[in-house]
């Protein structure tokens, strides 16, 4: 959930900043749309192989050749593949993502929003920790599938995790709510704050597998779930055609 933009702080980066050189003295608070305000540990977004959720461990198996880690944060998804000597680059929009990863060694590193970047013939594309947040919205998916698409080799893949949040809706005699407002019910809206900075909106989407495998499908990828998480969440596997 690195997002930043030249409206907002980049809150995330002086976060890992902080908890690289010591200065570690409070977590990442999430402002949701959808539930109560959660927090995000800083030191969770240094963990290492063994402490990664399933889909996240799955993913990093099948991860191969030239690798974009899409969205790196800290870099530990980066600094794990490069360490088992595989040709990975960390990109972040966030400066202070981007500078920890460098402090943490990982070699190849570009501070760019996903968008810009036109680097192609890559094998593997990694968008982990609820990977399709960067789409923002559902009508926006195709427009960045496109590109995803764009950046890959014939063959190549995409690894990305998400997660089925209609759970969130349901009502206590087994009834669906939905927000009027929303195209679709996994389309959330975040802040983030940490040390009395706050950032501004921004939207964030949570993506059924059904729903993933057709805008896959119409941007020219096959698409196939690797693996369930334990809380509704997923990992998938998109091929270029």
């Amino acid at each position: 959930m690195t997002k930043k933009d030249s409206q907002n702080p980049d809150i995330f980066g002086q976060a890992l900043l902080d908890f690289h050189t010591d200065n570690y003295t409070e977590d990442i608070t999430v402002i949701s749309s959808l539930t109560e305000d959660d927090e995000i540990p800083v030191p969770y977004l240094f963990r290492d192989f063994d402490a990664m959720p399933l889909v996240e461990q799955e993913a990093l198996k099948l991860a191969k050749g030239k690798t974009l880690d899409i969205g790196s944060c800290a870099g530990s998804h980066s600094l794990y593949l490069q360490n088992k000597g595989i040709d990975v680059t960390a990109l972040d929009v966030s400066q202070g993502a981007i500078s920890v990863c460098q402090k943490r060694g990982i070699s190849k590193t570009i501070e760019s929003n996903i968008l810009s970047y036109t680097e192609k013939n890559y094998n593997t594309l990694l968008l982990m920790m609820n990977g399709s947040g960067i789409f923002e919205t559902l009508k926006n998916t195709q427009y960045y599938l496109k590109h995803l698409h764009s950046l890959l080799k014939k063959g190549g893949q995409i690894l990305i995790d998400s997660s089925d949040i209609a759970f969130m809706y349901e009502e206590e005699d087994g009834s669906y709510w939905r927000d009027a407002s929303r195209e679709y019910y996994g389309e959330v809206t975040f802040k983030i704050q940490y040390k009395n900075q706050t950032s501004e909106a921004f939207d964030w989407l949570y993506i059924d597998f059904k729903t993933l495998k057709s805008e896959a499908e119409k941007a020219g990828f096959s698409c196939k779930k690797i693996i369930d998480g334990p809380h509704y969440d997923y990992l998938a596997q998109l091929i270029k055609l």
